[in-house]
């Protein structure tokens, strides 16, 4: 049992800063997205995608994570803990690499969005590498992994509602591939033929390419 505890404990902390850092760098890439020219912008929220909005979102989050960190109401045996504590390491971890990989790759085009506005920047292009020749949304599918692997690790109140929340990402991607359809017509339309949206399909040539 100690070392289990132990083994909880530093992955624990680990996934926090883990977590905290691809938070950060997403903020950072968020800063930069607002100060470039928008091109494009669809949605009665478009508007509101600004970062001082982003900043409050982002620290009503956290205390709402603070109020609701707490555990789930179930006990578990060693046995199943750490069963537990491993999948969801190795669910979580990745997952985080997964949306740095999709944020790195994107650059310039990296922009805010949510489910009810899309703001788009000036002189927005398709990227089909990296991740993105594999599936359309890789930086989505890697939060809402880590909010799966991140629910089975810590398996708390508080990661209960974000796993649940980030499903809503679906609903944001649709109004993202809207925009884009509209913006890069054909080039767009080429692309999602061949790149499943969540599903990677694996295909011996690699990953599709523009």
């Amino acid at each position: 049992m100690i070392q289990l505890d132990q083994l909880e404990f530093w992955l624990y902390r680990l996934g926090g800063v883990a977590a905290f850092l691809v938070l950060l760098t997403a903020l950072l890439g968020f800063r930069r997205a607002d100060r470039r020219p928008t091109g494009y912008q669809s949605g009665p929220a478009a508007r509101w995608l600004r970062f001082p909005l982003v900043i409050l979102a982002t620290l009503i989050f956290f205390l709402s994570g603070y109020l609701l960190w707490k555990p789930l109401p179930f006990e578990l045996s060693p046995q199943s803990r750490l069963a537990l504590d491993l999948m969801g390491a190795l669910i979580f971890f990745p997952a985080l690499a997964l949306y740095l990989w999709g944020l790195v790759t994107l650059g310039e085009m990296f922009t805010a969005s949510s489910g009810f506005g899309v703001r788009l920047p000036e002189g927005q292009r398709l990227i089909a590498r990296g991740p993105y020749g594999f599936v359309r949304h890789p930086m989505y599918l890697g939060v809402i992994l880590a909010g799966i692997g991140g629910l089975l690790l810590y398996r708390t109140w508080a990661m209960l509602l974000f796993a649940f929340l980030m499903l809503g990402l679906v609903v944001r991607a649709r109004r993202e591939e809207l925009a884009l359809a509209e913006l890069l017509g054909e080039e767009w339309l080429a692309y999602a033929q061949q790149v499943p949206a969540w599903l990677p399909r694996f295909r011996r040539k690699g990953s599709f390419h523009v």
